[in-house]
């Protein structure tokens, strides 16, 4: 980028596009829109600027090295002579000069006030200094045509600064719909099971801000086998806290397999796989909402700009009571939710879906000076699924109950990750007994050993590769701990063995999808408690709220010796 740069250059470049990073949240924004502009086009040379005087500049650098950006000092950008400026961040200290300088949202719109790193006071977020606007270099990108009235009343610098664009990100969102089953294989959701994905931005009034216990609380409240929880942190919180931190405050919620998803592109996938948002006023709930979640609003920040669509949004979306009832406040969401229901802040937040990608490219190029390229327009590329790998919970309290039914006898089981479930509240719980018969499982990768010695139940993570060697397993475990009733271990080739303490063996045959012995061990545990003797017996195990699958208990003889 210096004087005699074109000695060193490969590619013929024309023109010199600077790409302003100064946060994590902005140079994402950057990122996931600029490659599909410059697609196969040498004329133009891009350079990543990083600006680091941000509150929220740790991990910039780190990301655009980790994109295979080229990275430029700050302070050389006065030195050059760039022919556009592309940012996401506002709040960027540029340069005299007279290059353009696009600014690109980082959200959605302009619905939220936030500290101005240049004093004491608030600012829109947003916002260009007004240096910036009067020496007409800027150019403001909005989504919506009510945007360009919003600034034009509250800042009338912005008159004719504005380029209504779309929204790439919303335009990506839909796009990645139609691949909404992949997206949740990838999450490890199971047919039948919810997501509940939990969206928060980031200062004192975000969700986690106001009720930073709510994730452990949610996977307390809600059983194990028929949700799975995700929650999508803003990269402002990852940046002033660092990723430390925020695993160490989630430590329970992680253990009960919380899904922390990285802070970087993943949020995508993930929002387009939920089935219903918890969320505050910050954009990824609202782009929830536009995707026709159910959304629960569990804070929502005085902030929020009024007259804006995410300030509409909270007259629309019903509150979330973080001390009643959680499982059942999500239920009546889903159940009271219509696709349509947020179709009209939809409209108020994004105009011309699917089209703002073509209308950025034409804008850069325009301002670039240069024709756009004769290929075609930018693809509508989908986001790839993320796998965020959740730690495996390890421990669970088992609530069983047996009833009666015509189609013969059904055992019905909840399971809830005994790491979360103290922080529950409201709600029937399973340790008063109102749900049927509770028990403590662990499986053989639990950690906390006073857990493990008080747990009635031991499983096997991994399967025996015979019944020979499941049958040693269990004698050993029952040996060891002393406190357990049943140890159970899955057998390669299909079926489970559960060992009982008085030397007894059950085998248990499970149809449908492959079942975690601690379920098999649920249903043994089930009928035993109801004073049945372990012979053979057709059952029908029931996953609430999941599935009914048949099994098949037998009694079967263990060898008086194993060596």
């Amino acid at each position: 980028m210096g004087p005699d740069a074109h000695r060193w250059r490969t590619f013929p470049a024309e023109r010199t596009l600077v790409v302003a990073a100064r946060t994590v949240t902005s140079t994402v924004r950057v990122l996931e829109t600029l490659p599909a502009l410059l697609r196969d086009d040498p004329r133009v040379s891009v350079v990543f600027a990083h600006d680091p005087t941000s509150a929220f500049a740790s991990g910039v650098r780190d990301l655009l090295q980790a994109s295979g950006c080229r990275i430029m000092p700050w302070e050389q950008l006065a030195h050059i002579s760039a022919d556009l400026i592309l940012t996401a961040s506002e709040n960027v200290d540029i340069p005299e000069g007279d290059c353009p300088v696009l600014v690109l949202p980082h959200g959605v719109g302009f619905q939220k006030r936030v500290p101005d790193a240049r004093g004491p006071q608030d600012r829109l977020s947003g916002l260009v200094p007004d240096a910036l606007l009067e020496s007409g270099r800027a150019w403001l990108a909005v989504s919506h045509p009510d945007q360009e009235r919003q600034l034009l009343a509250a800042h009338p610098k912005t008159a004719g600064r504005t380029l209504l664009l779309g929204d790439p990100c919303y335009d990506e969102l839909l796009t990645g719909r139609t691949h909404r089953d992949t997206y949740r294989q990838a999450l490890g959701v199971a047919d039948g099971q919810r997501l509940v994905v939990i969206s928060s931005t980031w200062g004192p009034t975000s969700l986690l801000g106001r009720h930073p216990d709510l994730p452990v609380r949610l996977l307390g409240a809600l059983p194990h086998d028929a949700h799975r929880i995700a929650a999508i942190v803003h990269p402002n919180v990852w940046s002033a806290h660092g990723s430390w931190q925020i695993r160490a405050l989630q430590a329970s919620a992680l253990d009960a397999g919380l899904m922390l998803m990285p802070p970087v592109h993943a949020w995508r996938p993930a929002l387009v796989a939920a089935d219903v948002v918890i969320g505050d006023h910050g954009s990824v709930t609202l782009y929830g909402a536009a995707l026709g979640h159910p959304v629960l609003l569990g804070a929502f920040g005085a902030d929020a700009v009024p007259g804006t669509a995410a300030h509409d949004l909270a007259a629309a979306a019903p509150r979330l009571d973080p001390g009643g009832d959680l499982a059942a406040q999500i239920e009546d969401a889903v159940g009271a939710h219509t696709p349509e229901r947020y179709a009209e802040v939809t409209r108020r937040a994004f105009a011309a879906p699917g089209h703002a990608s073509a209308r950025l490219r034409e804008v850069v190029y325009e301002l670039l000076g240069l024709p756009e390229p004769g290929s075609a327009p930018p693809p509508d590329l989908l986001v790839p699924a993320s796998e965020p790998a959740p730690d495996p919970v390890t421990s669970w309290l088992v609530v069983t109950g047996l009833s009666e039914e015509s189609a013969g006898l059904v055992v019905t089981v909840r399971r809830y990750p005994a790491a979360a479930r103290a922080y529950a509240q409201g709600g029937t719980g399973p340790e008063d007994g109102s749900l049927g018969h509770v028990h403590l499982a662990c499986s053989d990768g639990e950690r906390d050993r006073r857990r493990l010695e008080s747990a009635s139940v031991i499983e096997r993570t991994a399967p025996a590769d015979s019944p020979t060697e499941a049958l040693r397993w269990a004698r050993a475990t029952l040996a060891e701990l002393p406190g357990s009733l049943l140890a159970a271990c899955a057998v390669r080739g299909g079926g489970h063995l559960v060992g009982l303490r008085d030397g007894r063996v059950v085998e248990a045959t499970v149809t449908g999808p492959a079942t975690a012995p601690g379920l098999a061990a649920a249903v043994v545990y089930a009928w035993l408690r109801q004073g049945r003797p372990p012979g053979e017996a057709l059952l029908t195990l029931r996953l609430a709220g999941v599935r009914d699958e048949d099994v098949l208990l037998r009694p079967r003889p263990a060898a008086p010796s194993i060596s």
